[in-house]
Order: structure tokens, then C-alpha cells, then sequence
């Protein structure tokens, strides 16, 4: 097998290069059935590994195109793979899962779908843009066919559950993703934000930070709360936690590294006049470098064990929730995918040093990178001047992801999301743009 510049090197030999103008048609004339499919899956977000009916479209859409298509990999992720010669493989991903709450953005075709959770329904909502990120995956695979003399090697298009709840990759990594199909050389993945629309952001290193999920129990002894001195209180112990742990970040870890510790959530008792017997916490911690994350864990843990001692506790649970590693884009990928799109986007893309910090936000595109994928997930703002001074007018920044307000406009995350995944593809396995 090729080292990755000598597999980028060797696709430059084919072909002559697409031109903005190509590019252009193939949205426009795409564009129709894909404001379809997007409309479509946003009024129907299914969460973790429950994206059946997801799944199934976007298998159906891309055996229409020709590729060779495999469900139920990783529980309900899809492999797409076409073949067009001799060449690298290029893995490109998208995420299948939406979001386990209530958009409210009013939309005509905002989502009101809900699911059944342990006899409970709860609304869904496609509040982060995997809606917009399947749109493009289906346009770039279909733009590609429709340009496969310009390319050689074979496309590995991947469909990931349970990107939100983080779990989906290893899931498909474990299911044999990179066993079973071919093995991919490079990858690329797009996520929207809001950006001004028509940007493109290239980040080399860190792009996102790494996430790890916790949950504390503190057991204590109940009783009335008229008479505390009987109790061990654990709600106490939880507060003095919540406030000490803060010093791991203020005081453990160098300042001039990213490293954030969040309790989200803190449950105990039922009313106000009795002490419970346990108190549950639940936390995040992300940050950039591995030394890092290993410092607040064994902080966090520390901490832990040293308030329940300090009330004379019995030792706390702590039990891991899952978690992932920051997503390290490749740094020299990614200086091929900048010469490859500044033709075409000019000062609409900015390629971001890796001595600059990454986003805070954290997703599991990570696990193809740890295991031998060299990848870049590309930024894609979603905003547009128009969306922008509405906002303004309201007294109000852009919502961000995640937000029941998120809603990034569809035809230009689209098409410049379409536009990326595209000239790095061919950046990768044919050819760079031609100049204007």
C-alpha cells in the first residue's frame, strides 16, 4: 500500500480538472430531489441506533446510484461502496442520528415525530444539521458518479448511528467497517455551524475536543431533616464536589490548555424534609491532548473519593458513560484539501493552524482517525446574511447547535458541504480544480 502522499501524488495523474462551472450544474440540477430528501428526513429524526427508517432511504438512494450497498452494519449504519479503478479508497461519512428533544423553529416542515422511550414519547429533532449532512452525502455521491472519468480508486460512503449519544463509530468499527469492506486510505466528513453560509473551515490538528461521560453515585445514610446528626447526607457531599472538582481545571491543569469539567445533572431525594440515602451526578469532561484527559478523569475520580471520605461515606460509584477522542485532522490532508478548494471558494475558506484551538463540541468521527484512518472533517457555515439580520433584529446571536432554534439554511449548506466533499474527493482521488 502507498504512504498517503504518494496515494494523493499518484490520483493527480488522471484527467483533466473540474471546474467551478461543473460543479455549479451538478448542485442545480441535484438540488430539486435533494431539498426532498432533506425535508424528509428533518421531519423525521430518529435518535441512537434507532434510525431505521433513516437507514433505509439513504440505502435505497445510493443503490439507485450503483453503489453496493450494506445495512445493519454497526446495528443500523450503512456501507456504500463503489469501485472505479485502481486507486486510494476514500471513506466519507455522514451521521444517521438526530436529537432526543422538541424543535421549535416553526418551520413547515419542522419536526413534530416522536418516539416511544420506556413507555414514554419523546420529540425528536435534527437540531445539530445531520439532516443537511445526509443531503449533501447523497449529492457528493451522485456528483462524483456523474465525474468518475475525472477519478480512480474506490468510494467507501458510510451512513454512522449514534453520533449524539456517542457510540455509533466503534459500533460500525467493531461490526467489521474496516474488515469486511475496503480498507480506507483517507477519509472526509462535513459538519455545519453557524458560520456565515458559503464558508468553509479547514482546521489542521485538534478540530474537536475529546469527551468523556461519567456518572457518580454517593451513598449516604437517610433521615429526617429535622435531625441531620443521624444522616450522612449526601447531597452535601455532591455540593462540595460540584464546587472542589472546579479546582482540578483552576489549579491541576496548565492554563494554557483546553480542559472543561460539567456536571449536568445532580438528582437526589423527593421532598424537602427528608435526607436521602444517594445522590447521582452526572458529568463531561472534554479537552484537546490526551494528558489532559487523562488529568481530569484521575482529578475527578480523586475528588470524588475525597468528599465521600471527608463525610465519612462509603466510597462513591463511578461508572463510566462512554466517551471519544478529539478528532486530530490530518494536518497534511488537510493543506491538500486548501490548494485543492481555494480556487473555487477563495476567501470563503480559511484553513486554521493547528497551534489555534479547535471547536469545544466533541463526536465520535475520532474513532476512524484512531484507528488508521488520516482524516479531516471540513466546517461548513450555515447562516446566511438574510437569516443573520433577522437574528439581529430579534436582539439575538444565531442559535447554535443543539438549539430547538438551530436551523442552518438548507441550499447553501448544501451545496457548499456538496462543493467540499466533492473537490476533496477529487483532491484525493483524481484530481485538484481547475483554475478560474
Amino acid at each position: 500500500m502507498l504512504a498517503g502522499a504518494a496515494l494523493i501524488a499518484a490520483g493527480h495523474a488522471h484527467a483533466q480538472a473540474v471546474s467551478e462551472t461543473e460543479l455549479a450544474a451538478q448542485f442545480t440540477q441535484r438540488w430539486p430531489d435533494l431539498r426532498g430528501l432533506y425535508e424528509d428526513i428533518h421531519a423525521h429524526p430518529e435518535t441512537a441506533f434507532r434510525e431505521t427508517r433513516t437507514a433505509a432511504l439513504l440505502a435505497g438512494r445510493m443503490r439507485a446510484l450503483g453503489f453496493t450497498v450494506t445495512e445493519g452494519v454497526g446495528r443500523t449504519g450503512i456501507v456504500a461502496v463503489y469501485r472505479n479503478g485502481e486507486g486510494p479508497t476514500l471513506l466519507v461519512r455522514t451521521e444517521l442520528d438526530g436529537l432526543a428533544m422538541e424543535e421549535k423553529t416553526g418551520l413547515p416542515y419542522a419536526s413534530r415525530y416522536q418516539e416511544t422511550v420506556d413507555g414514554h414519547a419523546q420529540f425528536t429533532a435534527h437540531s445539530c444539521g445531520h439532516d443537511a449532512h445526509m443531503a449533501a452525502w447523497i449529492g457528493t455521491a451522485g456528483s462524483l458518479l456523474a465525474l468518475k472519468d475525472r477519478w480512480h480508486g474506490t468510494l467507501v460512503f458510510i451512513g454512522q448511528p449514534a453520533e449524539e449519544g456517542i457510540g455509533g463509530a466503534e459500533a460500525m468499527v467493531s461490526d467489521g467497517l474496516l474488515t469486511r469492506f475496503p480498507r480506507p486510505d483517507f477519509g472526509l466528513a462535513v459538519h455545519v455551524s453557524p458560520l456565515p453560509a458559503g464558508t468553509v473551515t479547514l482546521k489542521e490538528g485538534a478540530a474537536t475536543s475529546s469527551a468523556d461521560s461519567l456518572q457518580i453515585v454517593f451513598h449516604g445514610r437517610g433521615g429526617h431533616g429535622s435531625m441531620p446528626s443521624s444522616t450522612i447526607d449526601p447531597i452535601v457531599i455532591g455540593a462540595h464536589f460540584v464546587s472542589d472538582v472546579q479546582t482540578v481545571v483552576s489549579r491541576e491543569k496548565d492554563a494554557g490548555t483546553f480542559g472543561v469539567v460539567t456536571v449536568g445533572a445532580f438528582n437526589a431525594g423527593t421532598v424537602g424534609n427528608i435526607i436521602p440515602d444517594s445522590a447521582t451526578l452526572r458529568l463531561t469532561l472534554r479537552s484537546y491532548a490526551p494528558e489532559v484527559r487523562q488529568l481530569l478523569r484521575d482529578g475527578v475520580e480523586r475528588t470524588a473519593r475525597a468528599s465521600a471520605m471527608m463525610a465519612n461515606a462509603p466510597a462513591p460509584d463511578i461508572v463510566s458513560m462512554g466517551g471519544t477522542g478529539a478528532v486530530m485532522n490530518d494536518i497534511a490532508l488537510a493543506r491538500r484539501l486548501d490548494a485543492a478548494l481555494r480556487p473555487v471558494l477563495g476567501d470563503r475558506l480559511t484553513l486554521v493552524p493547528a497551534s489555534a484551538p479547535g471547536s469545544p463540541a466533541s463526536e465520535d468521527f475520532s474513532v476512524f482517525i484512531e484507528n488508521g484512518v488520516p482524516s479531516v472533517q471540513i466546517g461548513v457555515g450555515g447562516v446566511t446574511e438574510e437569516m443573520r439580520a433577522d437574528y439581529r433584529s430579534r436582539g439575538m446571536a444565531p442559535p447554535s447547535n443543539h438549539s430547538p432554534l438551530f436551523h442552518p439554511d438548507p441550499e447553501s449548506t448544501i451545496r457548499t458541504s456538496m462543493t467540499a466533499l466533492t473537490l476533496g474527493a477529487l483532491a484525493i482521488l483524481g484530481e485538484a480544480p481547475a483554475t478560474p
